[in-house]
């Protein structure tokens, strides 16, 4: 073990790594925005530990990935759509999505059709078991929502909504790359 009191030893956790890592990297560079790495670095893990949770005890079970509980999750509330509609609204590149619909094809969860305007369009659509098992499954989703949410008070969820719709909103101005 070294002397620098921010050296990193068996001790370190998950959490515990964000201060760590905010504290060596301003030590390394100088000119480090440390709060600004503090909340990206804190919102990555808490979304991280956020979709692990959710894909573990509300997906896998009914036999989805994060990425196909998006695309069920869009056709259910926003109905048929183009395929590149589906990929814009869950998030998703399109080629991500052509591969899932393949398996939630297969799954017998969604169908296709070519559009009737334009041959080269796909529509997709939830079949009368995708429309079971996506509102059976949310309901899973749903809990385990709640559950995250259950610590904070209303007025704290509404803060923490309008802070990140904030971010959201300035990331055009940073010259955020995103998936649309």
């Amino acid at each position: 073990m070294t002397s620098d009191p921010a050296a990193p030893d068996d001790r370190l956790t998950f959490w515990s790594f964000v201060d760590y890592a905010v504290a060596k990297a301003g030590a390394e560079l100088p000119s480090v925005d440390a709060e600004a790495m503090r909340l990206v670095l804190t919102l990555h893990r808490v979304t991280s530990m956020v979709v692990y949770d959710l894909e573990s005890s509300a997906h896998r079970p009914n036999g989805w990935s994060w990425p196909g509980f998006r695309v069920l999750f869009v056709l259910w509330l926003a109905g048929e759509m183009e395929a590149k509609t589906a990929a814009e609204l869950s998030g998703l590149s399109r080629a991500s999505v052509s591969a899932l619909l393949k398996t939630l094809e297969k799954d017998g969860l969604v169908a296709r059709r070519r559009g009737e305007h334009d041959g080269r369009s796909v529509l997709i659509s939830l079949t009368p078991a995708g429309r079971a098992a996506i509102t059976r499954g949310f309901s899973a989703h749903n809990a385990r929502e709640s559950a995250w949410a259950a610590d904070l008070t209303p007025d704290e969820r509404a803060t923490l909504v309008a802070l990140l719709r904030k971010l959201m909103d300035g990331s055009a101005s940073a010259d955020a790359k995103r998936r649309m």
